[in-house]
């Protein structure tokens, strides 16, 4: 029985989730954590990842979707390389992190609704606090907390970010 080069492109999709699940001794018990690794891997958990995840487990697709977004750790829908979390808590809010929020916004020429920037490089998300009022108003850019920001430093910060991806390509 041949493969067709439909089939075999699918196949190559999935390895990776196969070789997450079977780190996981392809264990439903373990799925968060498989969720979480497929999530690194691809930056957001589409629906037809999820629905093959519950196939490999033999488990009902509902409980891998529902459990997915039930956390807010979980993204189903794509994110950019860097993900960019403002603070709007009481501290941050009123030291200007709207103004910061919309100086992102305008930098990166994202549209009302849109939060991922065309090239899949950037997510901007406001979050309602991120436990760094002493630094307020904060800014992370993936897992890197920036403290006292004001929109003008919070753009240079994104141009770098812009310059270091531009010389690596």
């Amino acid at each position: 029985m041949s493969v067709t080069q439909s089939e075999n492109k699918e196949m190559r999709h999935f390895e990776k989730i196969c070789e997450i699940i079977a780190r996981n001794n392809n264990d439903p018990a373990w799925l968060i954590p498989i969720r979480q690794q497929v999530q690194e891997e691809y930056r957001w958990l589409p629906e037809e990842v999820l629905s093959y995840i519950a196939t490999a487990l033999d488990i009902p697709p509902a409980k891998v979707y529902g459990v997915a977004s039930f956390y807010a750790h979980f993204a189903l829908e794509p994110k950019g390389k860097y993900i960019i979390r403002i603070c709007d808590g009481t501290a941050c809010h009123v030291r200007g992190s709207m103004d910061i929020h919309d100086a992102i916004v305008e930098r990166l020429g994202l549209k009302p609704g849109q939060n991922t920037t065309d090239d899949m490089m950037f997510t901007l998300e406001t979050v309602s606090c991120l436990g760094a009022c002493g630094l307020a108003p904060a800014v992370v850019i993936n897992d890197q907390v920036h403290g006292l920001m004001k929109p003008k430093t919070t753009v240079e910060l994104i141009d770098e970010i812009i310059r270091k991806e531009n010389e690596n390509d």
